[in-house]
C-alpha cells in the first residue's frame, strides 16, 4: 500500500470501546459472536536476531516477549475487535497455564466457561525466533486427554472459526453450523502431500475458506493465486487467498464480488500470529455485513498493525490503534487519494478520540513480571 511514511502507532494502549455489531444486535441473538476451540500454547518470542540460529553457536536476541499463543492468538484478536468471544481449550495446571488463563479471561474478557484446567498436564510451549521478516519455531507439548475440553457441544454463536485438518473431521463444526453459526475455515500445511480438498470434509460447512497462496494453489492445482481463489469457490461460497507482501485477493461466489487489496508497509517487529489477526479482521467485517473489499482491507490493516508488537496474541490491535493509524495516514501530506479511499469506511466506525480506561496487555520478557504503574 503506497502510503507515505511508516504508520507506527505510538503512545499508551487501551482496550476497545467500539462494538462493530452494535447496529445488528437484538434480544434473541446468540450469547456469543464467535466460538472457537484449539490448543493454547505459551509463546516465548525472540526478536532482533541477525539471522537464523546456527548450529554450535550462541545467538543473542535484542528483544524478547511471552504471551498466550496457539488458538489464543485468534481469540484475543477477535475480542480486541469488540466481538464477544468464547473459547474451549485445555489449560495445563502449571504456572504457564494459570498465566494464559488469567490473561485471556481477566485481561481480554474472553469466555472460558467451555475450557478446563487438566490436572497433571503441562502447558504446550513454543519458542519463536523472528529475523528478516521470517520466523523459526520450536514447540513441545503432549496431547491432552481426549475428553478435555469437550468441544463437541459448542455454545450458540453467530460464527465459529475452525482450523481444518486434512483427513480428519471435527464433529463440533457440523454441530455449530447446525445451530446457525457461520463457519470460517483456515488450514495449515498438508504434511501428507496429498493436497486433496476432498480430504477436508468440514469445508462443506464453511462460508469462507482462507488459505495462503501456496496452499490455495496446491489444493486447486493452479499456478496463480487469483485463479486458485476462483477455483475454490466451487467448494465454498467465499475464498480469501493471502498473498504475503502483495496483500490478499478474495472472491464471493454468491454476490459475484472480487476484491484485491495490497499490503500496508509497516516496520515489522514480529510476524507471529499475523495470519490469525487477518482472519479475525475478516470475520469481524463479515459479521458486520461490510462489502468484500472493506472486509479484505480491514483484515490486512489489522494484520499489519499486529506485526509491530511482540507476541502472537498480545500483539493484536484494538480499535484505538486502528483509529490512531487512520488519523496518522490522513494527516500526512501527499498521500495517494485512491489508497486513502480504500479505508474510508473506517470513518463511519471511528468518531473522535477513542479513550479507553485501561491499557492493552503486551508481551513482557518474563511471565509474572509486573510493570509499575
Amino acid at each position: 500500500m503506497a502510503f507515505t511514511g511508516k504508520a507506527r502507532i505510538e503512545g499508551p494502549h487501551c482496550s476497545s470501546q467500539v462494538d462493530p455489531l452494535a447496529a445488528l444486535r437484538a434480544p434473541d441473538d446468540p450469547p456469543w459472536d464467535v466460538y472457537l476451540t484449539g490448543t493454547v500454547f505459551l509463546d516465548i518470542v525472540f526478536t532482533g536476531l541477525g539471522s537464523a540460529p546456527v548450529r554450535g553457536t550462541e545467538s543473542w536476541a535484542r528483544g524478547m516477549g511471552s504471551s498466550p499463543g496457539g488458538v489464543a492468538n485468534m481469540a484475543t484478536a477477535l475480542a480486541r475487535l469488540g466481538l464477544r468471544t468464547s473459547l474451549a481449550a485445555a489449560f495445563g495446571d502449571d504456572h504457564y497455564g494459570e498465566y494464559c488463563w488469567n490473561t485471556l479471561e481477566q485481561g481480554e474478557g474472553i469466555d472460558l466457561s467451555p475450557s478446563r484446567t487438566v490436572p497433571g498436564w503441562h502447558s504446550p510451549v513454543t519458542v519463536s525466533m523472528a529475523y528478516d521478516g521470517e520466523r523459526t519455531m520450536v514447540s513441545h507439548g503432549h496431547e491432552p486427554p481426549p475428553e478435555e475440553p469437550a468441544p463437541d457441544c459448542p455454545p450458540r454463536a453467530r460464527a465459529a472459526v475452525a482450523s481444518l485438518t486434512p483427513g480428519r473431521g471435527a464433529p463440533w463444526i457440523a454441530q455449530a453450523a447446525g445451530k446457525g453459526a457461520r463457519i470460517f475455515g483456515d488450514v495449515g500445511w498438508d504434511d501428507t502431500g496429498a493436497w486433496d480438498l476432498a480430504a477436508l470434509p468440514d469445508l462443506r460447512h464453511c462460508e469462507a475458506f482462507l488459505p495462503n497462496a501456496e496452499e490455495a494453489m496446491r489444493y486447486t492445482g493452479t499456478d496463480c493465486p487469483r485463479e486458485a481463489a476462483h477455483a475454490l469457490t466451487e467448494h465454498v461460497p467465499v475464498a480469501v487467498v493471502t498473498l504475503g507482501a502483495e496483500g490478499a485477493y478474495a472472491v464471493d461466489r454468491r454476490t459475484g464480488e472480487t476484491a484485491s487489496v495490497p499490503a500496508i508497509e509497516v516496520e515489522a517487529l514480529d510476524p507471529t500470529g499475523a495470519g490469525d489477526v487477518f482472519v479475525a479482521g475478516f470475520v469481524t467485517g463479515s459479521l458486520a455485513g461490510w462489502p468484500l473489499a472493506d472486509r479484505l482491507a480491514f483484515a490486512g490493516l489489522t494484520a499489519a498493525l499486529s506485526v509491530q508488537e511482540f507476541g502472537g496474541s498480545l500483539s493484536a490491535p484494538g480499535w484505538t490503534e486502528i483509529g490512531a493509524w487512520w488519523r496518522r495516514v490522513r494527516s500526512v501530506e501527499g498521500q495517494d487519494p485512491s489508497a486513502l479511499g480504500r479505508y474510508e469506511f473506517l470513518a463511519g466506525l471511528i468518531s473522535g478520540e477513542l479513550v479507553r480506561p485501561w491499557p492493552l496487555r503486551r508481551a513482557v520478557p518474563t511471565i509474572g513480571f509486573r510493570r509499575s504503574a
